[in-house]
């Protein structure tokens, strides 16, 4: 998948969340949760477009372990959303399974950056 695509599957997201928040009941715990998930499930695809623009590939590795922490804290609002039995698990299955597939490809990417760097370093140090 490239830059674009993740891009665009991001902000789907973001938008899906932002939805889901606004159809949240209407009372403390869910207004608490709901302001939690909307900060994280909007801050994944904000904090990607950073790590595209990144200076560095260590920039980048740092900017998509954010992505990475984002996404899995979205997740978890939303588990604790369906445990509270303030949103039924189906009508968020597929925001779950997008969050699981976007956190896979955001770690992925992450660790191919690491191995980059480490046999950038491995030719320019040789033992």
């Amino acid at each position: 998948m490239n830059a674009e695509e993740f891009k665009r599957r991001t902000k789907a997201s973001a938008i899906r969340v932002v939805r889901l928040v606004e159809f949240l009941p209407k009372n403390v715990t869910a207004n608490v949760m709901g302001r939690q998930l909307l900060r994280a499930g909007t801050s994944v695809g904000a904090n990607y477009r950073a790590a595209c623009r990144a200076k560095s590939c260590a920039d980048f590795i740092v900017k998509m372990t954010i992505v990475e922490e984002e996404c899995d804290e979205s997740l978890y609002w939303i588990e604790l959303l369906v445990e509270t039995n303030l949103v039924s698990p189906s009508l968020i299955e597929s925001l779950v399974k997008e969050g699981h597939e976007l956190l896979a490809m955001t770690v992925a990417s992450a660790r191919s950056a690491r191995a980059r760097i480490n046999s950038q370093s491995a030719i320019a140090n040789p033992k």
